[in-house]
């Protein structure tokens, strides 16, 4: 019967109910997973539960098997008499995916519904994306009278909390059903005793398999079931074994399932020998063997590396005509490339395919890494050209990188870069590793053209930047190509490279000295000073060899200053530069006038004690230049330091050239310099000084040298002298003229008094 609800006034849209048969079976939101043929697990005893004995069934939740009219499809589903043409739930389900959950929200679902049933509940749980507004909604609808939940909206909430592992909750709405009036069932504890143990909670799953006698609910064959799946699969066997003999001391006999999970586990736990006395008292009990016993023995055995047991179970497999599965198949293949028998494992292959048994993923993913270790490149060329045709993707995408290295390391670079194609083909993204093994293989190889174009597929598509991928392009191949490129005229692309390998948190010392090399011989060294100021910012070693070539091209831009400031950088790092970069770099700046910073260049070498004898022509113009400009005490410091490393300036030669260029209080200072030092000076370098100062008529500067000259003992038969009395005496220094006048007559040593000695110049 149908009919139109029109209890809201704005809801004109007619609702139409039709009446549906209502199951009462109680496996009817059974959730157990069948077995499945399709692949082997990566453990390498195979669950059994993966497993099938024929063909591929459907996967539910719960364990035991169903009735296909039993089984409750995953998508939307209508339920007893309500069949909604509104799609009332999504809308409720949009609004509590959007909403925060108040009263607001639980108003307006109120106002929405013109009729609430079972099915509405059912299906806004099932539709709903959050969780706790499920769990809120679950418990507001029945506390607000709305509705009272039937044993089916209970399951759903038991399993959905159980899936998200908010198992108190589950816990609680479970034994709260009887206060409501709802009876509880098997299938109920079976759901949370699996969410315990998937949880890692064994003990929780123990107790509430125990509560059930308890509670007074019959445990039958699916609950020990799933409790001896989730006790195995921690390695409980021991457990295992006492809830077996209890089981069996109850009256309920063991399945072929419950003898296929005992021995899936007992392999797990790596116990052989029970695995093979219950084998034994399976067949005892006279429950044949299936297909997923042999896969399950088959597998035990290969884990144990004892391939002659294995091949004896897969001959009585077949003898017994249980034809085997993909599953057996590639369970042989893999026991047989474990224990290095390659060829044996091709044999089955080739069998496998003979039967029209189809390889499926897990099977190429077990036989191409063995191929690959073996040095079997042909055939691993040939089984990828296979997956391609068949479109069929490994689930391990490290085969990939695996297949690329063989094939480079066997020399067929043709067949590496087909792996790539192969990858596009099977829809499998390339990441930087993947481009990294190819472009390095392909530089040792000399072949630098295909490299590079390699590199430029992956600088444009930013392959290395992108964040979800995890194999990242080794050193071993960028460092080669970068350095490739910085050698010959291509650092700029270098450069994109390292930038986007350094937002992946790349700082290689190698690539980073060779951007600078690169920059610097193609004449651009502001860039190699901002590669050198990152490295320094990022604590990352600077080589000599970089700075030198930086400093070079500094130089021949004709920016000596930049080259200083390179050069400052350079030692600053502790590297110390050759005689011939300090040459440079004073010559450099001396030609562009920068005869101080030149100087301080100078001081640097020298205090470095690094080719000073070989310049010392250099460091003598140096001298002549500060002289001459007036820095008197900077070029007397840099003659000390010179003096304090063992070399000594040709003091004769400046004197002589700053008194026949005039320059005569740079003369005298020098002069005094000399003589405060002792220093061995020519007497002809000490007329030049007191004639130069004579013929500028600084007779008191005259004098005052002169008499310093005469108390060293030097000779003081200077022609000019009496020329120096008489200017002194008509100038009004008569005392100095009398003084010096006595000096002469007395001859080389002789002393004045303080008095006499006080003249200032």
């Amino acid at each position: 019967m149908a009919f139109i609800s029109r209890s809201k006034p704005h809801l004109l849209r007619a609702r139409v109910y039709l009446s549906l048969p209502r199951s009462s079976d109680s496996a009817f939101l059974s959730s157990s997973r069948l077995f499945s043929s399709i692949e082997v697990t990566q453990n390498p005893v195979a669950d059994p539960e993966t497993q099938s004995a024929d063909a591929v069934k459907p996967e539910t939740k719960n364990l035991g098997s169903i009735p296909a009219e039993g089984r409750l499809p995953r998508e939307r589903f209508q339920r007893g008499k309500r069949q909604n043409h509104e799609n009332l739930e999504d809308t409720i389900c949009r609004m509590m995916d959007n909403r925060e959950w108040t009263t607001r929200l639980q108003n307006s679902i109120r106002d929405l519904v013109p009729e609430w049933d079972h099915s509405l509940v059912y299906n806004v749980l099932h539709g709903a994306r959050k969780l706790d507004h499920a769990l809120q909604f679950f418990r507001w609808s029945e506390r607000s009278g709305l509705i009272r939940h039937d044993r089916d909206t209970h399951m759903k909430m038991i399993e959905m909390l159980g899936q998200a592992e908010k198992l108190n909750h589950a816990r609680c709405i479970l034994l709260d059903m009887p206060e409501k009036g709802v009876p509880w069932d098997e299938d109920m504890f079976v759901v949370l005793i699996d969410s315990y143990g998937k949880a890692g909670i064994v003990q929780e799953s123990v107790k509430i398999f125990q509560k059930m006698k308890d509670l007074g609910v019959e445990r039958t064959i699916k609950s020990y079931d799933t409790l001896f799946k989730v006790i195995l699969r921690r390695g409980r066997y021991m457990m295992a074994k006492r809830y077996f003999n209890k089981m069996v001391s109850e009256g309920i006999e063991p399945s072929r399932h419950t003898y296929n999970l005992m021995l899936w586990g007992f392999f797990l736990s790596l116990r052989l020998e029970t695995a093979l006395r219950f084998f034994e008292d399976m067949k005892t009990r006279g429950i044949s063997p299936d297909v997923v016993t042999y896969n399950t023995m088959i597998n035990g055995f290969c884990r144990f590396k004892k391939m002659d047991e294995a091949e004896k179970f897969f001959v009585e497999m077949k003898g017994k005509n249980i034809e085997p599965s993909v599953v057996s198949y590639t369970t042989m293949i893999k026991g047989y490339l474990s224990v290095d028998r390659v060829d044996d494992g091709l044999r089955v292959f080739e069998e496998m395919r003979s039967f029209g048994i189809e390889p499926n993923a897990t099977t190429y993913s077990t036989l191409l890494p063995g191929l690959c270790d073996a040095g079997k490149m042909v055939e691993a060329k040939t089984i990828l050209k296979s997956m391609m045709a068949k479109h069929i993707a490994p689930k391990d995408n490290s085969i990939f990188l695996k297949l690329l290295v063989s094939q480079s390391k066997a020399g067929d670079m043709a067949a590496a870069t087909e792996v790539l194609k192969a990858m596009a083909t099977l829809n499998v993204p390339a990441e930087a590793g993947h481009y990294g093994v190819l472009i390095e293989n392909q530089c040792k190889a000399n072949a630098y053209n295909r490299a590079i174009k390699l590199l430029d597929i992956l600088l444009e598509k930013e392959i290395i930047l992108r964040h979800q991928d995890t194999l990242e392009m080794e050193p071993t191949a960028y460092n080669p190509i970068i350095e490739y490129l910085c050698n010959n005229g291509q650092t700029s692309k270098a450069e994109v490279l390292f930038r986007q390998l350094m937002k992946r948190g790349v700082q290689d010392q190698d690539a980073l000295n060779n951007l600078i090399r690169g920059h610097a011989k193609e004449g651009n060294p502001d860039s190699s000073y901002d590669i050198l100021k990152i490295m320094s910012r990022r604590g990352v070693p600077r080589e000599a060899n970089a700075y030198e070539l930086l400093i070079k091209s500094y130089m021949s831009k004709g920016e000596p200053g930049d080259a200083k400031t390179a050069l400052d950088s350079m030692i600053e790092d502790g590297h110390v530069p050759d005689s011939s970069l300090f040459r440079s770099v004073i010559e450099s700046l001396f030609e562009d006038g920068r005869v101080q910073t030149a100087s301080r260049v100078m001081m640097i070498m020298i205090d470095k004690n690094v080719g000073i004898e070989e310049n010392m022509d250099l460091v003598a113009k140096l001298l002549e230049a500060l002289l001459m400009r007036g820095h008197v005490e900077e070029a007397l410091g840099r003659i000390d330091l010179l003096s304090q490393n063992g070399h000594t300036a040709d003091l004769d030669s400046l004197l002589s050239v700053l008194s026949e260029k005039g320059k005569t209080i740079a003369a005298l200072k020098l002069l005094d310099f000399g003589l405060e030092r002792d220093l061995s000076l020519e007497f002809s370098s000490y007329e030049k000084v007191l004639d130069a100062l004579l013929g500028a008529g600084k007779t008191l500067n005259a004098y005052s040298v002169l008499c310093k000259i005469m108390e060293k003992g030097s000779v003081s038969d200077w022609k000019s002298c009496d020329e120096l009395i008489k200017s002194l005496n008509q100038e009004g220094n008569t005392r100095q003229a009398d003084v010096l006048s006595r000096m002469i007559k007395k001859g080389p040593g002789f002393k004045k008094d303080k008095k006499q000695n006080t003249v200032s110049l």
